[in-house]
C-alpha cells in the first residue's frame, strides 16, 4: 500500500558497490610505498580486486547473515555418539572461502607477502570482521610449524592453500587446512606457565597423548590446533589433529560455545583433552619459546583488525555525512561535525600506516627489522588496539540514532571493538613485553629509536616528543606503574614519525599538534580549529564507483 502521510527524504544511501582498497588513500599508497615495482602491479590488480568484493552487497549480505545466525554446537549426533562439531551459516563459509581463495593464509612465501597479506586482511575483514579469526591462525602457525622442519614439510602447503575445504577429514585428503590455538586455561589465562594440561609420551617419536582442558580455543572447528600443556621436560607446544590420519576423530571434546560480547560469527570454545594424541613441536621445556612467533604473528593481525575496524567505522561516519542534511546544509560542511571526521580520520589512518610499516619488517625480514618488531609490535597491539573502541563508538554517533539500529551495521563494529584489544594478551601484558624488551634487549631499542630518528628535524613537535620519550625511557624509577603511560607515548611517536615521512602535510600537522604537541581535548573533535580539517575529511571520503 502507498504511503499516504509522507515522503521519505533525506535518508543517506548504503555505502555498497565501492572498491574498499583504492578508496582507502592511506593503505593503497602503503602498499605502493612498501611493495617493490616488480610484485606491485600484480599485488595492487589482487587487492583491487579483493576490494571491490569487499565492497559488494554481496559480501555485506553475507557478513550480516553469518551474525544473524551464529555458529551451533552439535556435541552428539542423532544416534548418541559423540561428535563435537560446530555448524555454521553458509555465509560464513562463503566468506572464509573468498578469504583464503585471495591468500590470506599465504604470506610467508611469495615476495611481499606480508604487506600484501596485511592489505587483503584489512580490506576483506571490513566486510565481516569474526571470520579473520581462523584466517590469523592458520598464517600465524606457519613460524612455530618452522621450528620442526618435518611437521612444516607436511603441514605448511596445506596452511598456505589457496583452496577453503570445510568439514572434518584427515588433513591428508584435503587441499587445504584452517588452524586454530590453545593456551589458556581455567586457572591462569594469560599465565601459561600455570597450564595443568599434561603431555604423557607414547613410544612414537615424538608423540604424546593429553589429558587436561582448555578455557578458550580458537576456530575449533579448524584442522588442527597448537596448544600448550606440560610435558616431563616442562610446558611444550604441540600440534593437535582434529582428525586422525587414519580417519577416527581425535579425543577433543567441545564443552561449550563462548557466549560472546561481539565477534559472533566465530566460535570460541572450551575444550577437553582426554587421551588426546598430539605430536610435540619443538623441544620439551620450550613451548613459550615455540609458539611466540605464531603469538607476534597474531599480535599483528590484532592491530590491522583494528585499523580495518576503525576504517570501516570512520568511511561510514563520511559518507553518511556526505549525504544528510542537517540546519540547513550538509553535515560535512558543518565546522563542528568535520572537526569530528578529521579527528577520526587521523586516527584511522595512523593505525593504517602503522600496521603497514610493521608487515614490511616481516618482509625486508633483516636483523635490524627483527629488533625493531620486537618492540614495535606489542607497542602498536597496545595502543591501536585500545583507539579501537573510543574511535568506533564516536563514528557510530556520527550516525545519530540511524546509527544506534543493527540495519546500520554500526553497532556490530561497535561489539567487535573491544576484541583485538584483549586477544592475545591484553593491555597489561603488552605493555610489560614492552618493559621486558627494554630490559633484556637493548638492539630493540636501537632499532626503535633509528626508525622514529628518520623524521627527525621534520616537524618541530615530534622532535621534542622523541626528547620527552628518551627522559621518560632514562628514568627507570617506578617503571612498572608507568609502563602504559611509557607504551602509549611510544606508539605516538611511532605514529607520528611514520606520518612525517609519509602522509599529506594537513595529516601529519593535525596530528602532531593535537597527539604530540597536547593541543587537543579529551574527546574527538576538538582538534585546533586553524588545521586544514576540510583536506583531511576529503582524503579519508570513501567514494563509490
Amino acid at each position: 500500500m502507498a504511503a499516504t502521510t509522507h515522503t521519505v527524504t533525506n535518508q543517506v544511501p548504503p555505502l555498497v558497490g565501492y572498491d574498499v582498497f583504492t578508496a582507502d588513500r592511506a593503505l593503497s599508497e602503503a602498499v605502493e610505498r612498501h611493495i617493490e615495482p616488480g610484485v606491485l602491479p600484480g599485488a595492487r590488480e589482487e587487492l583491487v580486486t579483493l576490494g571491490r568484493s569487499a565492497g559488494s552487497a554481496q559480501a555485506q549480505e553475507w557478513g550480516a547473515q553469518a551474525n544473524e545466525h551464529p555458529p551451533v554446537l552439535r556435541t552428539h549426533d542423532r544416534y548418541g555418539n559423540r561428535i563435537d562439531e560446530v555448524e555454521f551459516h553458509p555465509s560464513w563459509h562463503r566468506l572464509l572461502g573468498h578469504a583464503v581463495s585471495a591468500g590470506l593464509t599465504d604470506a610467508w612465501g611469495r615476495p611481499a607477502g606480508h604487506v600484501r597479506r596485511a592489505a587483503g586482511f584489512l580490506v576483506w575483514t571490513q566486510a565481516e570482521a569474526g571470520h579473520g579469526c581462523p584466517l590469523s591462525m592458520t598464517h600465524a602457525a606457519v613460524p612455530a610449524l618452522r621450528t620442526d622442519p618435518a611437521l612444516a614439510a607436511e603441514w605448511e602447503p596445506r596452511l598456505t592453500s589457496y583452496v577453503y575445504e570445510e568439514g572434518l577429514r584427515p588433513a591428508s585428503e584435503k587441499a587445504g587446512v584452517l588452524f586454530g590455538m590453545g593456551m589458556t586455561e581455567k586457572q591462569g589465562g594469560t599465565d601459561v606457565r600455570s597450564n595443568t594440561t599434561r603431555a604423557e609420551p607414547l613410544s612414537g617419536e615424538g608423540e604424546y597423548l593429553l589429558t587436561g582442558h582448555k578455557w578458550f580455543c580458537s576456530a575449533p572447528m579448524s584442522d588442527g590446533f597448537l596448544v600448550l600443556a606440560q610435558a616431563p621436560g616442562g610446558l611444550t607446544c604441540f600440534l593437535v589433529p582434529r582428525v586422525l590420519p587414519d580417519g577416527t576423530r581425535n579425543a577433543f571434546a567441545v564443552q561449550r560455545l563462548k557466549d560472546k560480547l561481539g565477534n559472533r560469527s566465530n566460535a570460541s570454545g572450551e575444550v577437553e583433552f582426554d587421551g588426546t594424541w598430539a605430536r610435540r613441536v619443538g623441544e620439551e621445556g620450550r613451548g613459550v619459546r615455540t609458539i611466540i612467533e605464531m603469538v607476534a604473528a597474531t599480535r599483528l593481525d590484532c592491530v590491522v583488525g583494528s585499523a580495518a575496524l576503525m576504517r570501516q567505522a570512520v568511511a561510514q561516519a563520511i559518507h553518511h555525512s556526505t549525504y544528510r542534511s542537517a540546519f540547513g546544509g550538509l553535515l560535512i560542511d558543518k565546522p563542528l561535525m568535520r572537526n569530528v571526521l578529521a579527528d577520526l580520520a587521523l586516527e584511522s589512518e595512523a593505525a593504517t600506516v602503522l600496521a603497514m610499516r610493521l608487515a614490511s619488517a616481516y618482509d625486508t625480514d633483516t636483523e635490524e627489522e627483527r629488533a625493531f618488531l620486537r618492540l614495535a609490535v606489542p607497542a602498536a597491539k597496545y595502543w591501536v588496539t585500545k583507539r579501537c573502541t573510543p574511535v568506533v563508538g564516536e563514528a557510530l554517533e556520527c550516525l545519530g540514532g540511524n546509527g544506534y539500529v543493527e540495519e546500520s551495521g554500526m553497532p556490530r563494529l561497535l561489539r567487535e571493538a573491544p576484541l583485538n584489544s584483549i586477544w592475545e594478551g591484553s593491555g597489561n601484558v603488552q605493555a610489560l613485553d614492552v618493559l621486558r624488551a627494554l630490559q633484556r634487549e637493548p638492539q630493540a631499542l636501537d632499532a626503535f629509536l633509528r626508525e622514529v630518528g628518520k623524521a627527525r628535524g621534520a616537524d618541530h613537535r615530534l622532535d621534542a616528543a622523541i626528547k620527552d620519550l628518551l627522559t621518560e625511557l632514562a628514568d627507570l624509577e617506578g617503571i612498572e606503574a608507568r609502563a602504559r603511560r611509557l607504551v602509549e607515548r611510544m606508539a605516538l611517536v611511532l605514529q607520528g614519525s611514520l606520518l612525517v615521512r609519509w602522509a599529506p602535510p594537513e595529516v601529519s600537522d593535525a596530528f602532531c599538534a593535537s597527539r604530540l604537541g597536547g593541543d587537543w581535548g579529551t574527546a574527538f573533535g576538538t582538534l585546533p580549529h586553524t588545521l586544514d580539517l576540510a583536506s583531511v575529511v576529503a582524503r579519508a571520503r570513501p567514494v563509490a564507483e
